[in-house]
Formats: C-alpha cells, structure tokens, sequence
C-alpha cells in the first residue's frame, strides 16, 4: 500500500512523496539534533501529526541539498551546496552528514566533495523502472527520433522546471545530447509550454503567477510565450518553440495525460534549426508527435495494433 507524506507551507509549494520506506528514515534522521525518535508499537494520530511537523522541516533541508546536484555535476563542495540552497554552513553541514551515512550521498574525504549516493540512484531508477508510460513510450519515442533525425524526450515538471525522465536519439550526430534527469525552463522550451498547456486552468494560473514573481524582468517575454503556446494548443494540439530557449534550436512538444488519471508528461521532438527548421517544426514533426501520443494512449489501454 502506497503511503504519502505532504509537506506544506514551504514557499507556498506542496511536495509529495510515494516511497514512505525510503523517505521516511530519512526524514527522522534530518531532525535537529539533540531531539531522539520514540518508538512506538502503535502511534496514534496525534503522534503521526506531531512527528511529521517535527521533521518536515528538516526534510526539505535534506532534499534541497539533493536536488542541488544536475546530470552535470559530477561532485560538489559543501560552498557550492551553501550557494545552490541558500542553506546556513552549519545546516549544510549536518544534512549533508546525515545523507552520507543514510546512503543519499556519497563523500570524497580527498577531494572534500560530496557525490549522489547508491541509495538516491536506486530511488531514481525505482522510479523510473515503475513508469509503465515510460516503458511503453520508449519504443514510439525511439521510432519518431529516427523518422524526423531529432531527439525525442518526456518530461515532468519538478517546481518551475521540466526534468528529462526519458530521451531518445536518432543516429544523427548533431542530435541534442540531453540525458534523463536534465533540468529546462518551464517558460521558455517546448517541453514547459506544452506541460503548461495541458494543466488544469487553476494549476495553470498557479504556475504563471508563480513564474513571474520569480522572474518579474522576464514578465513581458513569460506571458507573451504562455500566451502563444495556449494558443497553438487550441489551434494544432501541440506547442512549437522556434529560438526561444536557444536561438539555434527548434522543438515541438504535447502535453500527454494518461487516461488511468497518473500525472500528466510532455512529450517533446527537436533539433537544431537546419534539421527542424520552423515549417517542419508545424507541417510535420507536430503532427507526427500528436500521433505518437494517440498511440501511446492506445498502447496504455491495451488498444494497439502493433505490439509494443
């Protein structure tokens, strides 16, 4: 049975975790010290409410120094940690403590780095291993890559991000070489703005609102991209971006919500502009990524021609 732990009022963000096992001795270890666990046969309520508003707080502590590590970092340093978390030096300290001995991280005593541990890469693959949309989107995905000679990519949307769960290359050597766990601009790429097309209009007006508190010097360019991409949507069923994370790429994306009611993905396509120039990007590689996500969700409900 799945077990969920909410942790509220963190900047006004909610955070959800489903691998209780896992999350919850790390979050009794990142308890302030000084403070010991009771054990109990049997807690009560009251004693579950209390323990979750004692170690929330640390709990996100140890899960912002692991969500400061990119797919591009192969070691960091405890200021680098300080400086990505806006953590004090003693907080940083007894977190990243706690994380090694837990397995989160792992420490380099000759470098004085910090690295993710066995214990966060088994979580990740756990999670990943469990996606069936992921298991049955591969194949497809790594079809339209070689049909179109652009990268093929899912994404979910981690805060104001998108995160890369699963990519797929064609043979051609400029391909994009982004990898699985790769963070993208909500606001400004193929993969956010199909995301953002396809939430529900509160969550939606949540998320914009959010993103230009963050970034009020980019409030004209924010909405007049969300504006666009809402408005593609409702006319082609998919969202193009032409240069506006980077000037020489071009991408397609659709947002995917299975009909099981998981959570909702973006599926993305694209390339550099010489291979998908922006009259590919609307007269084929968009419609050819709509078809892939009809038959996705066809394939999910067992409907599919072709074996996957």
């Amino acid at each position: 049975m799945t077990t969920k732990i909410e942790v509220v009022n963190i900047n006004g963000i909610k955070f959800h975790f489903c691998h209780l096992p896992l999350f919850l001795p790390l979050a009794l270890a990142l308890r302030t010290s000084g403070e010991t666990v009771k054990k109990r046969m049997k807690p009560t309520t009251q004693d579950l409410e209390k323990d979750s508003a004692q170690v929330s707080s640390a709990l996100v502590r140890g899960l912002e120094i692991l969500r400061s590590f990119t797919p591009h970092d192969l070691s960091l340093g405890n200021q680098e940690l300080i400086d990505r978390t806006g953590l004090p030096k003693a907080t940083v300290s007894r977190m990243t403590a706690t994380l090694v001995n837990l397995g989160y991280l792992d420490y380099d005593e000759m470098l004085g780095r910090y690295r993710i541990g066995p214990a966060t890469i088994a979580l990740g693959y756990s999670g990943l291993s469990a996606n069936v949309v992921v298991h049955i989107a591969m194949p497809l995905m790594r079809k339209l890559a070689e049909k179109t000679g652009v990268a093929v990519a899912m994404g979910l949307r981690e805060q104001q991000e998108m995160v890369y769960i699963a990519n797929a290359r064609s043979e051609n050597p400029v391909s994009l070489r982004l990898n699985v766990g790769s963070r993208l601009p909500i606001w400004k790429t193929a993969m956010g703005l199909s995301y953002y097309a396809g939430m529900e209009e509160s969550q939606r007006e949540a998320l914009l609102e959010r993103m230009l508190q963050c970034e009020p010097e980019h409030a004209e360019r924010i909405l007049r991209l969300t504006n666009h991409a809402l408005d593609d949507y409702a006319r082609d069923g998919f969202v193009v971006s032409c240069g506006d994370w980077y000037s020489y790429i071009n991408a397609v994306g659709v947002p995917f919500r299975p009909t099981d009611g998981t959570q909702l993905v973006a599926i993305t396509c694209g390339g550099i502009t010489d291979i998908a120039p922006r009259g590919v990007c609307y007269g084929e590689i968009g419609p050819a990524l709509k078809e892939l996500a009809a038959e996705l969700q066809e394939r999910l409900l067992g409907n599919s021609r072709e074996a996957p």
